[in-house]
């Protein structure tokens, strides 16, 4: 099985997947195409990353990534093909690779520089494609780059940790409009030492944190006596991320954390530990 994944900012309007999707198979009519997701913020690879970082493990090794956001050649944003965990990623070097690699360390980095043979305004058909086809057939990466050591850090969407507190903020904000932050529990445990603690967003506070949605709901009274809709609730998602969220939300009727919250992209989130 050959299998070769897409996560852009593309979008589903216009053309791009597909045209995209037909070059894969004119290239390897048996390739086997799964769409991660073309809903990225434009421009946005810390989100692709985060969606990327917790969706690829899922595949079987050898799967190859395409990743089609801020993809554009210019001299700051060269294009890489990375093997990491066995798994082949190929992209723009904008930060998106060290967020995946998350402090592993890859087994190959190549700068790809077959780009003097083709003439491109869009990288991903032109570019991508044949770096992907090339892997499908089990090329090496020293064929289609050169060797590198190291890629662009994105450091500023980093938690920081000064003394009793976490200085975090929202990285994400998923379909049913719960907040994501960068806030990891590895952190909230290396920090907190189980101390009591008190969340911060905006003018909402929060002292507990669940395993569960369904956790925060007192499922020993009465329904009509329970706080189920609009309850807020602070949890760790199945990618270990802090979320901030509202029991059974919908953006479009009731609401969600973020509208609810007054949350978006990049806002700040702080944790404070007693001691």
């Amino acid at each position: 099985m050959t299998l070769v994944t897409l996560t852009t900012d593309f979008g589903l309007k216009d053309y791009s997947v597909a045209v995209i999707k037909a070059a894969l198979y004119q290239s390897f009519p048996t390739a086997i195409v799964v769409d991660i997701s073309h809903q990225i913020s434009p421009y946005d690879p810390s989100q692709a990353a985060y969606i990327l970082k917790n969706a690829y493990p899922s595949f079987p090794q050898g799967s190859v990534h395409i990743i089609g956001v801020e993809s554009e050649l210019t001299p700051e944003n060269k294009h890489l093909a990375m093997r990491l965990n066995g798994h082949y990623f190929i992209g723009a070097d904008n930060g998106i690779f060290s967020m995946i690699a998350d402090g592993i360390q890859p087994e190959a980095i190549v700068e790809i520089n077959i780009h003097e043979a083709v003439v491109t305004a869009f990288p991903v058909l032109d570019i991508f494609v044949n770096v992907a086809a090339h892997l499908m057939r089990k090329g090496t990466l020293d064929v289609i780059g050169r060797p590198i050591t190291n890629f662009k850090e994105l450091t500023d969407i980093k938690p920081v940790i000064n003394k009793n507190q976490i200085l975090g903020s929202v990285i994400y904000i998923d379909n049913y409009g719960n907040v994501i932050t960068n806030i990891t529990r590895k952190i909230f445990e290396e920090v907190g030492k189980q101390s009591p603690f008190t969340i911060r967003a905006r003018t909402v506070r929060f002292h507990a944190i669940y395993e569960t949605y369904s956790q925060a709901i007192e499922f020993n009274l009465p329904k009509e006596k329970r706080e189920e809709d609009g309850k807020k609730l602070a949890l760790f998602n199945t990618a270990g991320h802090l979320e901030l969220a509202i029991y059974k939300s919908n953006p479009a009727t009731v609401g969600s954390a973020a509208s609810l919250y007054g949350l978006d992209y990049r806002d700040p989130i702080t944790i404070e530990f007693e001691r």
